[in-house]
């Protein structure tokens, strides 16, 4: 209840801050006019009603499905890794979603195009990640994290070649590798949400396996757990959530850290309670941090994986003394 009241009341600080000031009998009054069976006469304006809903709405929106997805994708992975340090970028999915956005705006291709190539190459990236690991060592976690960060060096790079090859682009590829929320609408909301329902329902539904798994593979197997298929299928439903993620929103990094440690250092270590209030607090973190971004340099906005990448960092540092003084 206290992570919907939170989640709640960051989304109407969303709606009512901007550049534009919109009067908060208004905004309340819009959103309950929208309600099945309610009709409120709300007092707004034509202009301030196309800001509240086609501009503030669907950016609140986006910035809440992201944020929640990315979340509760790093509450998978440090579930399925047991290690609260792996994030949702773990296996190359930033980097080949990073490259397939590079190479559309590179090659000066439709705009429209970015989001799914990106989504392509993080999939792609993950798929190579897998093929590497089963080459060299099977389906270790060792085996993966390094193919992972192989994958994710080479794409690196290959992006960098692509980026010196094309300094005009340069600006608009960096600005989508820095994470935007500022320009999507919803048909970007209505893109994302089948992938994150999907991906995160998957996940719920798994969530009590990785409690299991927290005891090590040959004691979940003795307890009846399928271990490769438990493990193939969160990294599978973690990857497509956060591929989908980033296709459209770019690189915000961080989330899928802070939050779900967050969670752990409130509730303990079960991921029956990290799983379902990653996804909330996820949703409410990414608002917040989209708020901070649009309003602290107002009239510019800031990027919202600078914001991220600002709170994450430190909060990476503090995680990783934790490990260390426990170890």
């Amino acid at each position: 209840m206290v992570a919907i009241l939170v989640l709640v009341a960051i989304g109407v600080a969303s709606l009512l801050i901007g550049s534009v000031e919109l009067p908060v009998a208004g905004v309340l009054g819009a959103l309950v006019d929208k309600l099945p069976l309610l009709s409120v006469d709300h007092g707004l304006t034509d202009t301030e009603l196309r800001i509240l809903g086609e501009i503030r709405f669907p950016r609140v929106v986006m910035g809440a499905v992201v944020g929640a997805v990315l979340a509760v994708a790093g509450a998978g992975y440090q579930g399925v890794f047991r290690n609260p340090l792996a994030d949702p970028y773990l296996l190359g999915v930033a980097a080949g979603a990073g490259l397939g956005a590079t190479l559309v705006i590179g090659l000066g291709a439709a705009t429209a195009l970015i989001a799914p190539v990106a989504f392509v190459g993080g999939l792609a990236a993950v798929a190579i990640t897998y093929a590497l690991s089963r080459t060299v060592g099977g389906r270790t976690t060792t085996s993966l994290i390094l193919a992972g960060v192989a994958v994710a060096a080479f794409a690196t790079a290959f992006q960098t070649f692509l980026l010196q090859r094309n300094y005009d682009t340069l600006r608009q590829v960096y600005a989508w590798i820095l994470g935007r929320l500022g320009t999507v609408g919803w048909g970007d909301v209505v893109t994302l949400l089948p992938y994150a329902v999907v991906a995160s329902g998957v996940l719920l539904v798994l969530r009590r396996f990785l409690d299991v798994l927290a005891l090590g593979d040959e004691e979940s197997a003795a307890l009846g757990v399928n271990v490769p298929r438990v493990r193939g299928l969160v990294v599978l439903a973690a990857t497509l959530a956060t591929a989908a993620a980033v296709s459209v929103s770019g690189l915000i990094g961080f989330v899928g850290i802070i939050v779900p440690h967050a969670v752990r250092l409130l509730t303990g270590w079960s991921y029956r309670v990290i799983i379902p209030l990653s996804l909330v607090y996820g949703a409410a973190f990414l608002m917040l941090a989209d708020l901070f971004a649009r309003t602290v340099v107002a009239p510019a906005e800031l990027p919202i994986g600078v914001v991220t990448a600002f709170l994450g960092a430190p909060f990476f540092l503090l995680v990783l003394r934790t490990m260390k003084g426990s170890s």
